[in-house]
């Protein structure tokens, strides 16, 4: 395991930021990010085409309690090795409700590399915009889930390490 992996959470009301060390190089961790079957294990969701600037991405969740749930968002940057971005409607997960009238918020992720890995930083901005009524419920959720969200990352990619050491 990775006991010294050291996590970082700052927020405000309009931007939740996390980030963490992780030990596995840059080029592994733009993978997990970029490649959508990597990202989905992860991330917990079963998504069904590749991410693309401009195109949108989407699947199902795989989360259990949230396998109902469809995952879709817009890719709007993909900067190899360094940053990678997209829009989407934040804890959007009420089925009676019609989110897409609603301004989305922006996740983006930065990786920098560090002594011993990379450096992993993702931002999600713009809850200022989404209405009052489930800001804050959205707001609370995200931060969790970015939370978790990251700790997902690091083992996903600290079981895919020793994945590759036992076939080696």
């Amino acid at each position: 395991m990775m006991g010294d992996t050291k996590m970082v959470s700052h927020s405000n009301t309009d931007q939740i930021r996390k980030q963490i060390e992780l030990k596995a190089s840059q080029e592994r961790v733009w993978a997990a990010l970029t490649d959508y079957r990597k990202f989905g294990e992860w991330f917990r969701v079963d998504l069904e085409v590749p991410f693309v600037v401009g195109n949108k991405a989407y699947g199902r969740m795989t989360f259990p309690g949230f396998e109902h749930f469809r995952l879709e968002v817009v890719v709007i940057a993909i900067e190899p090795m360094t940053r990678f971005a997209y829009t989407w409607h934040p804890y959007a997960v009420d089925p009676k409700v019609d989110y897409s009238n609603e301004t989305p918020t922006k996740v983006e992720f930065t990786l920098e590399t560090i002594d011993g890995g990379t450096l992993l930083t993702v931002v999600e901005s713009g809850f200022d915009a989404v209405p009052e009524w489930r800001r804050s419920e959205a707001f609370r959720m995200n931060e969790g889930g970015w939370k978790s969200q990251m700790k997902n990352i690091e083992v996903y990619l600290e079981n895919k390490q020793s994945d590759m050491e036992s076939v080696c």
